[in-house]
């Protein structure tokens, strides 16, 4: 048996990835943050290893000592997307000993749980925009509704990074005239100290600007979509269709369209509040979803995965638990 009163929760994303060790008190601890988390790119078994010194890390915040396991490790991972994926890392994890009973999601989950209740059912859809966009929701009965969320082949659209390879197609097209005039096709190579769209499409097709910063160019998007700048403004209010859109399939999906049900709201591109973003997005939801309740969440999805933790901890912990938890991430 595992070390009674003991969990991990993970959050991994393709960018970083947190640990966290908390007691079924709802105590934290240990913490711990590494890199990106990205099974597709090196391996199920090499995108596994990352997280052993995570773990080391904070069971020795914890004073644990020796191998023995924990009772419960919650998993809440990028790109495990599909069955088989989630069936491959359940396996690695498994595998490694860390914990008697282990659990894996597909990370949009961990936004979900946090941004739910604690205790009895828990009904909702969440959407995330952050880097990238996905939707997940819970329904009666341990219904879900996904999408798998892996970019254009599968239908996606938006994200932090997607907005910001669409905001450089359409100032290189206002320069050269295949597309409308737009405040893009100036300030996109400004802010990299450029004159021109020329200069700067050169200057990332030769790497002299590292690929890592386009993301910059997406709160420029916005702020020229501020100014009135029609072209921009189409995009920002596109990204507010599309995650209107996954909200309201998810939530008729779950047959939860008739009924008042979050709808929770994270990743950095949402969590701006983004004015033209987040009102258009508001107005479609009540056009489209009336009963849905919409909320912008600013909590890391570690929280999430911790909550899902004590969830499962057996015997149930008291409510304060769960208070105790979140008091650590408020």
């Amino acid at each position: 048996m595992g070390l009674t009163g003991t969990a991990l929760a993970i959050d991994a994303g393709n960018s970083k990835t947190d640990v966290a060790l908390v007691a079924t008190d709802g105590r934290v601890l240990g913490r711990a943050r590494g890199g990106g988390f990205q099974p597709p790119l090196v391996g199920t078994a090499h995108a596994v290893d990352i997280l052993t010194p995570l773990i080391s890390s904070v069971r020795d915040q914890a004073g644990l000592t020796g191998d023995a396991p924990v009772t419960q490790l919650s998993a809440f991972l990028a790109n495990a997307d599909f069955p088989v994926e989630v069936t491959r890392l359940t396996a690695e994890l498994t595998s490694r000993g860390w914990a008697d009973a282990v659990t894996v999601h597909n990370d949009t989950f961990a936004l979900l749980r946090t941004g739910l209740p604690d205790g009895g059912e828990q009904l909702g859809v969440a959407v995330v925009c952050g880097a990238g966009i996905n939707c997940v929701g819970r329904g009666r009965g341990g219904a879900t509704a996904r999408f798998p969320s892996i970019g254009r082949i599968s239908g996606d659209w938006g994200g932090g990074s997607f907005l910001a390879d669409e905001a450089l197609w359409h100032a290189a097209r206002a320069e050269d005239g295949r597309g409308a005039p737009s405040e893009l096709a100036r300030a996109l190579p400004a802010h990299f100290g450029l004159t021109t769209m020329l200069e700067l499409v050169e200057a990332l097709h030769l790497h002299r600007i590292p690929d890592a910063r386009r993301h910059e160019l997406t709160p420029l998007l916005f702020d020229i979509a501020a100014s009135g700048d029609a072209v921009a403004r189409s995009l920002v209010r596109h990204q507010a269709e599309e995650v209107a859109t996954m909200a309201t399939v998810a939530l008729r999906r779950l047959d939860l369209l008739a009924e008042p049900t979050p709808v929770i709201l994270g990743g950095s591109v949402l969590a701006a509040r983004h004015p033209l973003l987040h009102d258009r997005l508001t107005e479609l939801l009540a056009e489209r979803a009336p009963k849905a309740l919409p909320h912008v969440l600013t909590a890391p999805p570690i929280l999430g995965a911790a909550l899902d933790a004590l969830d499962r901890a057996t015997p149930t912990p008291h409510p304060d638990a769960y208070q105790r938890l979140r008091s650590e991430w408020r």
